[in-house]
């Protein structure tokens, strides 16, 4: 089954439909009857005007044991996790246990003091320095470099050994310098948010784990949801990861336990309840969500499309509010269309389909 080819095609054809009022269910079932239920598959969840309009499983959630996906199966949500750690962040501060434009070192003192570049210096890449906030980190303007990559060159690259965020914190605080300036340029880094889940934990007071189950799953009615912070841990319910050699099946799970950029085990029902915290505010409120959801600017006030753990864009004239993710053989995609009412959350358990999607749709940013 292309899986990814699906979900774009199911997230496009759902925003029609809904236009159109007619039947979002068997549209949907079409897409994805065109490949074969005895392989890795999806779930689908569709809401409108916050009340559900389809959640659905297709395909396997487990090969070697024969059990289908259904509505209530588990998957990883890769980045999509990202706007969970925002949120947890500014729960705080607006709590006013920290703010957001503190320097990061205030509660990371393993992070370099990394100098100011030299006047009239370029900010470009190479030799930059400066100071880092939390929010460069969330919204991706931070300078710092991916964890994950240069544990890749080390020759450790993600999956290949277990990752923990002593090994994040290790890796940063051996990079005596920044790809850029922070606040002059964009550059996508999983490591800003890894960073931020362990401010969340040492100013809290609780695991990551604990304070998201507390102040964001609970009270949005997210049962299904954790977090993969041991890998080794059974989790009732979810899918195996799949990636395909020769023909041949493969498991591909995460093999890590690292979070906060990734790692958040979840349902596409659990996720649609996020996507309606946005109006319903049970976290925060009205000017809690806005501040999520406004896009971020660079240091010379020049905007760019990225907000704290949320892109803001179009979808072919329509305003939409979205992040999708993967890790290892999980591909994920959460989206609303805020003027429309209408939410789609799609996850898919198939390597491969990542790159596929973002072939055919342009969404996937890992």
């Amino acid at each position: 089954m292309k899986t990814a080819l699906a979900l774009m095609v199911a997230v496009g054809l759902t925003l029609t439909l809904v236009a159109q009022d007619t039947g979002i269910e068997q549209k949907v079932d079409a897409v994805f009857a065109k490949g074969s239920a005895a392989t890795p598959g999806c779930a689908v969840g569709v809401a409108v005007n916050g009340a559900p309009a389809l959640a659905k499983g297709y395909g396997m959630a487990d090969l070697e044991h024969d059990v289908p996906n259904s509505a209530d199966t588990i998957f990883e949500a890769g980045s999509v996790s990202k706007q969970f750690t925002a949120a947890s962040v500014l729960l705080l501060a607006r709590e006013g246990k920290l703010s957001i434009d503190d320097q990061v070192r205030k509660y990371i003192p393993e992070l370099p003091d990394y100098p100011p570049p030299p006047a009239g210096s370029s900010s470009g890449s190479g030799g930059a320095g400066g100071v880092i906030t939390i929010r460069h980190m969330l919204n991706h303007t931070s300078g710092l470099r991916d964890w994950g990559a240069v544990a890749s060159i080390a020759g450790w690259p993600r999956t290949t050994r277990v990752h923990t965020h002593a090994h994040v914190l290790e890796i940063v605080s051996k990079q005596t310098k920044l790809n850029f300036t922070p606040g002059t340029q964009w550059s996508y880094s999983n490591t800003g948010f890894n960073l931020a889940a362990i401010i969340v934990e040492r100013v809290s007071g609780k695991t990551f784990q604990e304070f998201t189950k507390q102040r964001l799953f609970e009270p949005t009615g997210m049962t299904h949801s954790s977090w993969r912070d041991d890998f080794t841990q059974i989790v009732k319910g979810r899918a195996v990861a799949y990636v395909q050699r020769d023909g041949v099946y493969h498991t591909d799970m995460p093999f890590e336990n690292v979070y906060g950029n990734g790692g958040l085990l979840t349902t596409v029902g659990d996720l649609l309840k996020w996507n309606e915290n946005f109006t319903s505010h049970k976290v925060g409120d009205e000017a809690f969500a806005k501040e999520q959801q406004t896009v971020g600017k660079f240091s010379d006030g020049r905007p760019h499309d990225y907000g704290l753990g949320l892109w803001m864009r179009d979808y072919k004239g329509v305003r939409e509010v979205f992040h999708s993710g993967t890790t290892a053989g999980y591909s994920a995609f959460l989206t609303r269309f805020p003027d429309q009412k209408v939410s789609v959350a799609v996850l898919c358990k198939f390597a491969g389909s990542a790159a596929a999607f973002e072939k055919n749709g342009g969404y996937i940013y890992l």
